[in-house]
């Protein structure tokens, strides 16, 4: 209970407290005020929220990933054998692996493909992202590809857009696209159209052909291709990856992803 008391203490905006008050008192102080105002929390609550809503994202992204068995040692989620989750990955690999739909670094003829679907708004996302370039610098035989996969809102789905129409105007070595996702990776706020508009402009891309893009059927064909692809592989949550045969779920962290590719490799 007194957890809850001075977190109400700190969200009520009709309650000043001083900090040498006795703590018993302000116990009793504010279960008074909560038994006087009984909605005051869930309004509090809602301003929070509508102050940050990229909490209840966060939130929302985590209680997916909970419900998802944690895949970072290999093992496939909850309900799925590993035969039938590699045989779907086969099936499914012109479009995971090779899709025109998408952003690819490193060598063609790599022996070990990751693939990550990320979302902008995804904190994790965020903690993890410089992950598979690290993976890359250090191994030339690893290839990556990036997925836009926007579960957290409309926001997302704004910043998503964006971030596909960079790469249709990008050099076939991303470099346009690696330095705009590295400005919104780094970014803290909310992602969205405005955010994302503004990062790939300081990226160098040229503004009037990013408008002309984003209605083009090359957008919305990239974020079916990638919901479809999410759905067919049990994907709920970002980050996910798939390395080569296996869906890694969440920010398992650098090692993890290098003891996947070392096992992708046996033979």
């Amino acid at each position: 209970m007194r957890a809850l008391v001075f977190l109400a203490a700190s969200l009520l905006p009709g309650l000043a407290v001083a900090d040498d008050i006795p703590r018993a008192v302000l116990d009793d102080a504010v279960q008074a005020y909560l038994k006087e105002n009984p909605t005051v929390i869930e309004q509090a609550i809602r301003d929070t929220l509508a102050r940050n809503p990229q909490l209840l994202q966060q939130a929302i992204a985590d209680m997916l990933r909970a419900k998802s068995k944690p895949a970072g040692d290999g093992k496939p989620a909850t309900g799925t054998s590993a035969a039938d989750q590699q045989a779907q990955i086969r099936a499914m690999a012109p479009d995971l692996f090779t899709s025109t739909h998408q952003v690819s670094f490193g060598p063609a003829d790599a022996d070990i493909t990751l693939v990550e679907f990320f979302d902008y708004n995804c904190g994790f996302c965020r903690k993890a992202f410089e992950d598979k370039f690290v993976l890359m610098a250090g191994d030339p035989k690893v290839r990556v590809v990036l997925k836009e996969f926007p579960v957290l809102g409309p926001k997302s789905i704004e910043a998503a857009r964006v971030a596909i129409a960079v790469r249709m105007q990008d050099s076939p070595q991303s470099t346009l696209y690696r330095a705009f996702n590295s400005r919104m990776m780094a970014q803290r706020g909310q992602a969205s159209h405005a955010v994302a508009i503004e990062a790939a402009v300081a990226s160098g891309a040229d503004a009037a052909r990013l408008e002309r893009d984003l209605s083009s059927d090359e957008v919305r064909i990239t974020l079916e291709e990638t919901r479809r692809l999410a759905q067919g592989l049990g994907i709920t949550a970002t980050p996910t990856y798939v390395v080569q045969n296996r869906v890694v779920i969440g920010a398992v962290g650098l090692d993890a992803l290098r003891n996947q590719i070392s096992s992708a490799r046996k033979p």
